[in-house]
């Protein structure tokens, strides 16, 4: 076997980053010892898969061709299914998305984590699997990817201009959608009417090679409780004429848009998010409501995707944090404080720790908008200590402490901090398995033991899902 081979596979089962198993004998043995991940595959599938890498121990492979499909396949319902990187699950169905991330948690702790004594709780699925997210990133580009279709076609009309999603693996290139069943029907017609409306006017995207250009990004933002929807359209340059123009036509078809905003961003660096910002209309913000708790989302703030499900995610947290009502709590890497308000009814006090300063704002004022004494916020850089924070402000020890990292999981001096700190009971909300096994296996190192956890689907159609898991201090 060599890189390029092909192979015909069958799939056995479903590893991380949504890829299937096929397991074979190597080098004449008797035992199917040697592991193949095949991309675009399910358990179930028998295809013909092209060889991508080898190493000692397995190899990965590309899904060539489907023989035999699962009988948990199920036709996608977007167009873009297959070149568009948002929905690479959209052809499994939606029960067995939910079985297999449920299994893959498990397996994770088991294997990564070398955990065998725990609980796991059934997996809470996603109420809504299109049409969920609250938030919307499409990138402009000036090199459109051509679909095969196009490439073999006669009549290739100019690739210069493009609005949509970002092709995976390719950081210059992006597809030119024309619809999304991952936000709202109004989501797209927004980006529909953007093209049209800039394109039409020769106003050209920024490009990453060059540096040159005024269209980076256009992100939309949806309320799901109440109707407030933003439209920011981020720049590398100021132009107000051209930004009033769009804002004013942008209002004359859609009395839906409560807020227009134009972020310029004029850094090199490819993000939605804007050295400064102005609003064009209605007051640069959208409100939501996470259970009875109003908040305020700016631009740039960070707020959870599926706001059903945020909601579910943080019940979990309080239930598996079984509080009784006096206790202190502290919140890290509390963003705009959604899980510290959630929570704070039901505890004498919470001290939220963040490290971006702009966070720390939008939670003040969330803290404000829902009349919320009892929590407090610091900012603290997480990846050093947060230790003499603690000190200055002469913060009383915690009962219970809630951690909510990035996908890179907790810094060595968090874990080391933690610990040093001593609280009874640890409860972990992680977007990454994987790290939060890794980190949990710290913690019972220290003697603390895993009691239980609960995957919560905030994303159908990908690979990714939440966990919470509750770890206490053994006596």
């Amino acid at each position: 076997m060599k890189k390029g081979d092909y192979l015909k596979l069958d799939i056995e089962s479903y590893a991380f980053e949504g890829k299937g198993i096929s397991r074979i004998r190597k080098d004449d043995g008797d035992e199917k010892n040697f592991v193949i991940f095949v991309q675009s595959s399910y358990p179930g599938d028998k295809v013909n898969a092209k060889i991508t890498k080898i190493k000692k121990s397995f190899a990965e492979a590309k899904t060539a061709e489907i023989i035999i499909p699962s009988h948990e396949r199920v036709e996608a319902r977007c167009k873009y299914f297959g070149t568009c990187g948002g929905c690479k699950q959209q052809d499994l169905s939606y029960e067995a998305q939910i079985k297999y991330k449920q299994k893959l948690v498990k397996e994770i702790f088991q294997k990564l984590g070398g955990f065998t004594e725990f609980e796991i709780l059934p997996i809470i699925p996603s109420e809504n699997i299109f049409f969920y997210r609250n938030k919307m990133e499409f990138s402009f580009s000036d090199k459109r990817w051509l679909t095969e279709k196009e490439i073999n076609s006669e009549d290739i009309q100019k690739n210069n201009f493009a609005l949509g999603l970002h092709v995976p693996n390719i950081f210059d290139k992006v597809l030119d959608i024309k619809e999304c069943f991952l936000q709202s029907t109004l989501s797209y017609t927004v980006l529909n009417f953007t093209r049209e409306f800039l394109k039409g006017r020769n106003i050209q995207p920024y490009s990453t090679r060059t540096h040159s250009g005024f269209l980076r990004n256009l992100v939309i933002r949806q309320a799901y409780h109440t109707k407030d929807l933003m439209v920011n359209l981020v720049t590398a340059d100021d132009d107000n004429d051209l930004v009033k123009a769009y804002a004013d036509e942008l209002l004359k078809n859609f009395s839906e848009v409560t807020t227009i905003v134009n972020n310029i961003n004029k850094k090199k660096a490819s993000v939605a998010t804007g050295d400064y910002e102005k609003i064009f209309s209605g007051d640069g913000f959208i409100t939501d409501m996470i259970g009875e708790y109003t908040f305020r989302i700016s631009a740039n703030s960070f707020f959870q995707t599926n706001t059903l499900q945020a909601e579910k995610l943080y019940q979990t947290t309080l239930d598996f944090a079984e509080i009784k009502g006096d206790e202190i709590v502290y919140d890290l890497y509390s963003g705009a404080g959604t899980i510290a308000i959630y929570i704070s009814k039901y505890v004498k006090e919470v001290y939220a720790f963040e490290s971006v300063e702009s966070a720390i704002e939008d939670a003040k004022i969330n803290a404000e908008l829902n009349e919320i004494k009892n929590v407090h916020f610091f900012k603290a850089d997480l990846y050093k200590s947060f230790l003499p924070v603690l000190e200055e402000n002469k913060i009383p020890e915690p009962d219970l402490i809630i951690l909510d990292p990035p996908r890179s999981g907790l810094h060595q001096n968090t874990v080391d901090d933690v610990i040093k700190i001593n609280p009874g009971k640890i409860v972990y909300v992680s977007c990454n398995p994987a790290t939060q096994a890794r980190d949990i296996k710290l913690f019972s190192d220290a003697g603390y033991k895993l009691i239980k956890m609960r995957p919560v689907d905030m994303f159908p159609h990908t690979f990714h899902i939440e966990n919470v898991a509750l770890i206490i201090k053994e006596k």
